[in-house]
C-alpha cells in the first residue's frame, strides 16, 4: 500500500501540524513551502499524493495542479482552501483536482481523503506496471528470438533481473549473444536512458588497460596528451558491460574491486576521487570460480560480479529456434543488401538442424547472409547428426507453418487450404510454435 505524501504550504504551522498527523498515521511525508520547489523534485510516477494550499507566494496551488496534470494527469492533488476559495476549489476539481479540504480541517477528514487518493494512485501505478511489463515482454521477444523453452526461460530471467540493482554475470559460448543479452538487461531497466558502455577485456593490451578503464589526466604518462574519461566514469549512471572478463589483468581486477566496493575511482595522474554509480554486467566463457582456483582470477571479485548469473544456451541445445533465427537473419540481410531470398527447402532445413553450430548464433547469421548473397546453400561445413527425429520434425513443422503464413500474409483460410489442416489443429500448432497471425498480416 502506498503511503507517500507531499505537503506544499507556505505556512510553517500548517506544514508542522500536517506532518505530525500524517507521520503518526504511518505516512512518509515530504514538506515544501513553495510549489516550484516541489515541482523541481517531483519524480516521475511519484508513488503517492500531493496535498497543496491554494494561495501561496510564487506559483499558486492551481498553477501547481495545472503543471502536475500536464506531467501526470493521474497523480492525485488535494487542495487546501480558505472559506472564500471553495467555489474556486470546486472548479479546480472539474479541472482534475482529486479533492479539496476547507481550512480548518480535522485530521480524520484529511486521512480519509488521503487514503482514498492513495488507493486510486496504487491502482493506476499497478496498471502502468502491468502495461510496461507487457510492452517490455513484446520488445524482448523481438530482440531475443526463439520459441524454445531455454529462450523462454532466458527472457523471463532478463525481465526479472533488468529492474534489480545487482551485478550480473553472463555465461555463454562464443557467438551465443552475450552482449545482446547485456544490452537487454540495460534497456529494460531503470538505467535505460543512461549510457551503455561495452568493453572487451581480451582486446586491450595489458599496458593500456588501466587508462582505458579509469581514464587519465594530461601528462599522467608518456603520450598522455590531454584529459581522457575512462570507461568506468563514462558509464556513470548507466551500465558497463565487460566482455571476456576472465581476460582482465590481475592488477586491474584489484582496482575494479575497489571501485565496486567504494563507488568511486581516481583517474591516472590524479588524487581526486570521483563518485560513480554504475551497474556491472560481465560475460565469460569459463567458470570464474574455476579460474580463481587456478590463480587466474580474484575470488573476491568473482563473487562481487556473480550476484546473479544468466546462462545462455548454445544453439545446438535449442535447435527448434534455428528456422526462425535463419529467416530473421536472411530477411535482415536481404533488406540491407537489396536482395531477395526463397524459403528453405526441406533438405536445406534438415542440414541446418543437423549441424552442431560451434559458432552459435553468429555462425548462423553468417550462413544466412551467404545464402542471400548467393554464395552457397545453407549447408555449413561439419554437418553431423545429433538431433532426435522428433525435434527435427518439430522444427520442420514450425518452419512450414511460418512459410505458409508468410506466403498468404496471415490469411488463415488460405493456410488451412494449403496445409489441409482443421482450424483447431492449426491454432494449436501456431500457439505451440509461438506464431501469432498478426506478425504476417499484409500491412505489416
Amino acid at each position: 500500500m502506498l503511503n507517500a505524501v507531499i505537503v506544499v504550504d507556505d505556512e510553517a504551522s500548517i506544514r508542522t501540524a500536517v506532518e505530525q498527523w500524517l507521520s503518526l498515521s504511518g505516512f512518509e511525508v515530504q514538506l515544501f513551502s513553495r510549489a516550484d520547489d516541489c515541482l523541481a523534485q517531483l519524480p516521475r510516477d511519484f508513488p503517492g499524493v500531493i496535498l497543496s494550499d491554494v494561495r501561496m507566494p510564487g506559483l499558486s496551488g492551481l498553477e501547481l495542479l495545472a503543471e502536475v496534470q500536464r506531467r501526470d494527469a493521474d497523480l492525485p492533488v488535494i487542495l487546501l482552501t480558505g472559506h472564500g476559495d471553495v467555489p474556486m476549489a470546486v472548479e479546480a476539481m472539474r479541472d482534475g483536482a482529486y479533492d479539496f479540504l476547507e481550512k480548518p480541517f480535522s485530521p480524520e477528514a484529511l486521512l480519509s481523503s488521503l487514503r482514498r487518493a492513495l488507493d486510486k494512485r496504487g491502482l493506476v501505478l499497478e496498471n502502468r506496471r502491468l502495461h510496461q511489463q507487457a510492452d517490455h515482454r513484446a520488445k524482448l521477444e523481438s530482440s531475443l528470438l526463439g520459441v524454445s523453452r531455454g529462450l523462454q526461460n532466458l527472457r523471463r530471467q532478463v525481465l526479472d533481473l533488468a529492474t534489480l540493482p545487482v551485478n550480473v554475470l553472463i555465461r555463454g559460448e562464443t557467438g551465443s549473444g552475450k552482449e545482446l543479452v547485456a544490452r537487454c538487461l540495460h534497456d529494460f531497466g531503470p538505467r535505460a536512458k543512461k549510457p551503455f558502455v561495452a568493453l572487451n577485456c581480451a582486446a586491450i593490451p595489458e599496458q593500456l588497460f588501466e587508462a582505458e578503464l579509469f581514464g587519465h589526466e594530461s601528462g599522467a604518462f608518456t603520450g598522455a596528451q590531454g584529459k581522457r574519461i575512462g570507461k568506468l566514469e563514462f558509464a556513470n549512471g548507466g551500465t558497463l558491460f565487460l566482455d571476456e572478463i576472465e581476460s582482465m589483468p590481475l592488477a586491474q581486477q584489484v582496482k575494479l574491486l575497489r571501485v565496486l566496493q567504494e563507488q568511486k575511482l581516481e583517474r591516472l595522474g590524479s588524487n581526486q576521487s570521483i563518485k560513480v554509480d554504475l551497474r556491472i554486467i560481465a560475460a565469460t566463457k569459463p567458470d570464474l570460480l574455476d579460474e580463481a582456483r587456478a590463480g587466474r582470477f580474484r575470488e573476491d571479485l568473482a563473487y562481487r560480479l556473480n550476484v546473479a548469473q544468466l546462462r545462455l544456451p548454445p544453439l545446438r541445445e535449442r535447435r527448434e529456434d534455428i528456422p526462425l533465427l535463419f529467416e530473421h537473419f536472411a530477411q535482415n540481410a536481404a533488406e540491407r543488401l537489396g536482395r531477395s531470398f526463397a524459403p528453405l527447402s526441406g533438405p536445406q532445413l534438415g542440414h541446418l538442424l543437423s549441424h552442431d553450430w560451434p559458432g552459435n548464433v553468429r555462425e548462423l547469421a553468417n550462413v544466412a547472409e551467404r545464402r542471400v548473397l548467393g554464395l552457397g546453400e545453407p549447408e555449413p561445413e561439419g554437418i553431423e547428426a545429433g538431433q532426435s527425429l522428433a525435434a527435427q520434425q518439430e522444427a520442420f513443422e514450425a518452419h512450414c507453418l511460418k512459410a505458409a503464413l508468410t506466403r498468404h500474409k496471415g490469411d488463415i483460410k488460405a493456410v488451412l487450404a494449403e496445409l489441409q489442416l482443421p482450424r483447431r489443429t492449426l491454432n494449436e500448432k501456431m500457439q505451440r510454435h509461438g506464431l501469432a497471425r498478426e506478425r504476417f498480416l499484409k500491412d505489416e
